[in-house]
């Protein structure tokens, strides 16, 4: 099974051996040649069901049974992961929302409640607000700014639009009592873009990839926002993001 999809302004060819795949990126499909192509093997579904089930057991869950054609999926995105910085692209982990045409990314370590803080967002601004992506968006440098992409990996809940945006800021969320955010360096921030991004397994694409993250301090606002998931540290964090633009 065959198809080609545009995602972060890149024509992307996959060959699968399930259909689901091809479901799922059914908004995304276009009819131009691909710049890049991808396919499985029964190796790849495998090396994704022993992935998956590592980390339900690193998370103290018992392992749970993974379909192969919901495991394809995933080895699909992975090998677009792995291509991308050759085209200035990779991925992060992280919920991101356009305001006013600008995106504001929310990262952590899994299970700090970036879903939640990007639905508190949404709850605050409304109409003014849209879903980039819930889950695993997509960066792209395009004439040295990096835009932010929505795609059909998009978390359990399935939130994401086929857009990109200027990334103007990047938060890092942590837990606290109180709500509180501050403004912090790119240094700051970078162990955990590190940890939240995909690095892939090509000692060339990792070094690109790297390089991308550097850029990215250059280009973006970080912050970091101890937050408690009530209503008013959307309030708190956007209060202080919303500038970011002019500060960039």
């Amino acid at each position: 099974m065959t198809g080609v999809y545009r995602l972060a302004d890149l024509n992307i060819g996959v060959e699968s051996q399930f259909e689901a795949v091809h479901e799922m990126c059914r908004g995304y499909r276009t009819e131009v040649g691909p710049d890049f192509a991808v396919s499985t093997t029964p190796a790849d579904i495998e090396f994704e069901r022993a992935k998956s089930a590592a980390e339900d057991r690193a998370e103290g869950h018992a392992v749970r049974e993974y379909k192969d054609p919901y495991l394809e999926t995933l080895a699909v995105y992975r090998k677009i992961a792995e291509r991308l910085p050759e085209y200035g692209g990779f991925l992060i982990h992280g919920s991101c929302i356009a305001v006013d045409g600008q995106a504001y990314l929310f990262t952590a370590k899994s299970g700090t409640g970036k879903s939640t803080h990007a639905r508190l967002w949404m709850r605050l601004l409304g109409e003014k607000a849209q879903y980039i992506n819930d889950d695993k968006p997509l960066v792209r440098f395009r004439d040295g700014v990096p835009l932010i992409y929505g795609t059909p990996w998009d978390g359990k809940h399935h939130l994401s639009t086929n857009m990109s945006a200027p990334l103007r800021a990047v938060c890092i969320l942590e837990r606290a009592a109180e709500n509180h955010i501050e403004k912090i360096s790119a240094a700051e921030a970078y162990p955990m873009l590190v940890q939240q991004t995909y690095r892939p397994a090509d000692p060339l694409a990792l070094a690109k990839t790297l390089q991308l993250l550097d850029a990215l301090g250059k280009a973006v606002s970080f912050y970091r926002l101890g937050c408690n998931m009530e209503p008013q540290a959307a309030e708190v964090s956007f209060a202080a993001m919303r500038g970011a633009y002019h500060e960039t």
